[in-house]
């Protein structure tokens, strides 16, 4: 498989420019290249954008072949191919932006999400930055999110077609006043006149996810040696990056949005060493205080299941003494305790059984039960919890539901049976 370069930092060989450059081949709709997305810029580009507005990908051959009988076939299929992007991504900006917006695949999955950007954005605000030089600014997700809070953004990307895009997302939201976008090698650009730095280096290449830090592009070491000579900064970075990896003059922040882990970000310019959960909606915010683990204790009568922000940043302790209980297993982040305390970093369930592992013996409690609808969960365990749904599950359904987690208490595999509280 062909891999793509890079979208930012140093290219590895001398660029040279072509006319027409392909990026991703979009099924059944023709390719997307630097002609066939300007000519999506032209009043007849902008109307049949509009024409094809909500197409079922069902519909799209027959539309495309109605279309084709009054317009250029390869601006029909960019057409087609540019609707069906903003239909993936209205999950990440909405629906009212995502229509308006212009998108490449590879722009539609690298993308911050609104929410995440917004609460980003704000961040930088609150410490009074007006001014963020945006490196590796994609198709402009987190400029908009900036420029929306009133902080005037250069929005830097080297790949032609990327750095279009968020030029037209800028004109198309109505923020081209504040989002200066410049196509370039972000490592070649002097951010001396801004307040703050921001970089998300690009962490997929032509075969999928980069998990070395130095393959980033640009490099983890440089975003950090160019974050740490800018009076603020923040840099985006894999969730899973090692806490042994991250900066002594750096603050981490893990970010979940609606319980999903979203992304990570260093701070520069903040709180040192500050390590904090934040959850989305809300915000809100658990802070590292230095807490051992817990201890291990008996399964009591409720089980809590931290967020994986929570978990991320390694608070579990954080949400264990808050709720005045301990774990289950001293390396099972499920945190056990005799009363209901309500938090918003941890969901709650009654337990209401403990099993060792014996799909025959929980295949006959949930009978007994009559359940109907199972919910299992895991952590720790290798089975895999579509294989025992299928096993376990009694064939003539009940009315009622249940929950199963899957994990080890005190080393031993083990069979939680419960339901959420509340």
């Amino acid at each position: 498989m062909a891999s793509h370069p890079p979208r930012c930092g140093a290219r590895p060989r001398p660029r040279h420019r072509r006319r027409t450059r392909t990026v991703h081949r979009l099924a059944h709709n023709g390719p997307v290249n630097d002609v066939s997305f300007a000519s999506l810029l032209t009043p007849e580009g902008l109307a049949l954008l509009d024409e094809v507005r909500g197409t079922e990908p069902a519909q799209e051959l027959a539309v495309a072949t109605r279309l084709r009988r009054e317009h250029p076939a390869e601006l029909v299929s960019a057409a087609l191919g540019q609707a069906r992007l903003r239909q993936r991504a209205a999950a990440k900006f909405g629906t009212e932006d995502a229509e308006r917006m212009f998108f490449t695949p590879n722009g539609v999955e690298q993308s911050t999400r609104t929410t995440v950007a917004t609460h980003r954005a704000r961040r930088f605000a609150d410490l009074g930055v007006r001014s963020v030089a945006d490196l590796c600014c994609g198709i402009g997700g987190d400029a908009i999110a900036l420029a929306r809070a009133g902080i005037r953004v250069l929005a830097v990307d080297r790949d032609p077609l990327t750095a279009a895009a968020a030029r037209a997302n800028a004109d198309a939201l109505g923020l081209a006043d504040l989002i200066e976008v410049r196509e370039a090698d972000v490592t070649q650009v002097d951010t001396a006149a801004y307040d703050a730095v921001f970089v998300d280096p690009a962490r997929r290449g032509g075969r999928g996810r980069i998990f070395d830090p130095e393959a980033y592009s640009p490099p983890l070491s440089w975003a950090i040696e160019t974050a740490t000579k800018a009076p603020r900064a923040a840099l985006k970075i894999a969730p899973g990056i090692p806490h042994e990896a991250i900066p002594a003059e750096a603050e981490a922040e893990w970010i979940s949005d609606g319980g999903d882990v979203k992304e990570a970000v260093l701070w520069f310019g903040t709180e040192p060493g500050l390590v904090r959960a934040t959850l989305l909606p809300g915000p809100r915010e658990l802070r590292g205080r230095g807490l051992p683990d817990p201890a291990v204790r008996p399964v009591g009568r409720y089980l809590y299941e931290p967020d994986g922000a929570v978990i991320r940043a390694h608070l579990v302790a954080e949400v264990a003494e808050e709720l005045d209980g301990g774990l289950i297993d001293e390396t099972i982040a499920y945190v056990t305790a005799d009363e209901p305390r309500p938090t918003p970093y941890a969901s709650a369930y009654e337990i209401t059984d403990q099993l060792h592992f014996n799909v025959k013996r929980l295949k006959a409690l949930l009978r007994e039960r009559e359940v109907g609808v199972l919910t299992v969960k895991k952590r720790g365990s290798a089975v895999e919890p579509e294989e025992l749904r299928r096993k376990a599950l009694p064939k003539s359904h009940g009315p009622y539901s249940a929950t199963v987690f899957l994990t080890r208490v005190a080393g031993a595999p083990t069979m939680l049976v419960g339901h959420p509280v509340g």
